[in-house]
């Protein structure tokens, strides 16, 4: 069956990536909508996401092509219909939660997601802040279940091409809550901005691309509360607005700690594949132990959503 390369839609959102941002930005600064836009951030997020065009344009044939390897060993071979796309929709958004699990749990993957978490604003050029890191740190390959189990890789392409479109939206605070049933079902504004807050509670948590059902499942849902507002960021604050820095400060951070390691290859592979904050010392600062550190001085909170019962 031959296929033909199917359209990249965030190619043909980006007029609509630049309308809504410039909207929102006016929203906000008019005070008619909630938020905050710091102008040197929101300019490097904007950065960020033109150069990872750039990249991905340049590294698209690649990525295509690890794709393509795997092609012949398929099982079977699926027709582009509306059903085989709505299941692929879903396969891949199920795929994307566990990708996007796994890139907070081992620094090696983390060293090029945490580009998209860096900012200290939360608004529509956050979801523009994106990796420059392309398909090098092999997480593409999270995706090759779906080419064995017979979906092209075009098809892979244009599903995630839509699911990367519905995630944009949701980078928002003047949207406060969607319908109750909306929020039961799929990601949403509210249960994003958990996602990228760095409180304690907030760690770790709502994974989701499209289907927050998913975090529901696997127990790493915490709902936005009202009485705790998220703190955006990462827990070590980057303070720099160069994207190169923004791209690659935790790369050079791994290789300092790895140097800094000396001649221990287990301690560097323990870096590469443990949570971020792990050390070979065991004086750890993951994600686990600081919230149990604010568990010690808040025991109160002890059992309440985002912490271990």
């Amino acid at each position: 069956m031959e296929f033909n390369p199917l359209p990249a839609v965030t190619t043909f959102a980006a007029p609509v990536f630049v309308a809504s941002v410039a909207l929102e930005w006016w929203a906000v600064k008019s005070g008619r909508a909630q938020g905050r836009y710091d102008t040197k951030d929101a300019v490097a997020s904007l950065a960020m996401g033109l150069g990872n065009v750039i990249i991905n344009t340049l590294t698209g044939s690649v990525a295509i092509w690890m794709m393509l390897v795997a092609w012949p060993f398929r099982i079977l071979t699926l027709p582009f219909t509306l059903w085989s796309a709505l299941a692929g929709f879903v396969l891949y958004d199920f795929i994307y939660y566990w990708k996007h699990r796994f890139a907070h749990r081992a620094r090696w993957w983390w060293m090029e997601h945490v580009t998209h978490h860096s900012s200290t604003n939360y608004n529509l050029t956050t979801a523009l802040r994106q990796p420059w890191f392309g398909p090098f740190t092999g997480l593409i390959w999270i995706g090759l279940p779906m080419v064995v189990i017979g979906f092209h890789p075009y098809v892979i392409f244009f599903v995630g091409g839509l699911n990367l479109l519905y995630q944009f939206w949701i980078h928002t605070e003047a949207i406060d809550k969607m319908p109750r049933w909306f929020e039961a079902v799929f990601n949403t504004p509210s249960h994003h901005r958990v996602h990228h807050a760095t409180n304690p509670r907030y760690l770790d948590t709502n994974f989701a691309g499209v289907f927050i059902i998913w975090d529901k499942a696997f127990g790493t849902f915490v709902p936005e509360l009202e009485d705790e507002k998220p703190i955006y960021g990462i827990v070590k604050p980057l303070n720099d607005h160069n994207p190169i820095v923004i791209a690659f400060h935790e790369f050079f951070g791994l290789l300092k700690d790895c140097a800094s390691d000396g001649w221990r290859p287990h301690h560097w592979i323990g870096r590469l594949i443990n949570a971020p904050g792990w050390s070979p010392d065991g004086n750890h600062n993951r994600s686990t132990e600081l919230k149990f550190a604010y568990l010690e001085d808040n025991p109160d909170k002890r059992d309440s959503p985002g912490f271990p019962k």
